[in-house]
């Protein structure tokens, strides 16, 4: 089943399905969430090689009569519009800038039966954030230097008797990572293979014992005022290499 019909097979069982029959005429909410998804795959924007950046704000505007029989639905359809770009994003592996918002407007220049979406990206730099992903709990990297191992002096404990008290480190200067082993008994890998030291970069899986640390960067959104708009990335190095 494709996104377009789960949003459909959504919005009906949020409605009653006599009523949403009465949208025979004007704008379908399909052709709507089509929209969205389509400006989603024209704005975005790779920022790394494992990144693409897309808007987070999303503005759809409609002629008055779609707009007022759009509005008619309530709430319910923005949430499977919602449900159906998060589900898009994810399948293509899209990041928002921020959190995602859609806006329903009317204007008297669009013509009954058609469509037209803006999107932007809520102003503020995209920051960066180092985490790991260890036994489905996530942690961020909040220093420079963070020990993961069986210790109870360990940044990051894990339960683990095959991981030494100081098993291995994780270094992130808010632009590049790397991983080195602290002299474990066990040692460390990368990826599946031995590794003493190396550069880390997003969805790399760090294995110490029998436990698997999975590296990820995030974007964070840092909005300064809900009425500016700019785009604003950073790049991040390609290699994971560290100086």
């Amino acid at each position: 089943m494709g996104l377009l019909d789960s949003f459909e097979q959504g919005l009906e069982r949020a409605v009653n399905r006599a009523f949403a029959k009465t949208f025979r005429s004007g704008i379908q909410p399909v052709e709507i969430a089509s929209a969205l998804r389509r400006e989603l795959d024209t704005k975005a924007a790779v920022v790394t090689r494992d990144r693409i950046l897309v808007p987070n704000e999303l503005t759809v505007t409609l002629s008055p009569a779609d707009q007022e029989r759009m509005r008619a639905l309530g709430s319910a359809l923005v949430t499977e519009l919602d449900t159906m770009l998060r589900a898009h994003a994810s399948s293509q592996g899209y990041s928002f800038a921020g959190p995602l918002r859609i806006d329903l407007r009317a204007d008297d220049d669009i013509t009954t039966g058609t469509v037209s979406v803006d999107s932007s990206t809520a102003e503020g730099r995209v920051e960066w954030r180092a985490v790991v992903d260890v036994a489905g709990r996530r942690h961020p990297l909040v220093k420079a230097r963070t020990v993961i191992g069986r210790g109870s002096d360990a940044d990051i404990t894990v339960d683990d008797a095959g991981t030494s008290r100081a098993h291995v480190e994780v270094l992130w200067d808010g632009e590049r990572a790397m991983m080195r082993d602290l002299g474990s008994t066990n040692g460390s890998k990368l990826d599946g293979a031995p590794t003493k030291q190396a550069g880390l970069s997003d969805g790399q899986t760090i294995t110490i014992g029998r436990t698997d640390i999975v590296f990820h960067v995030v974007p964070l959104a840092a909005p300064s005022g809900p009425e500016a708009r700019t785009t604003a990335t950073r790049m991040l190095p390609q290699d994971g290499g560290w100086s």
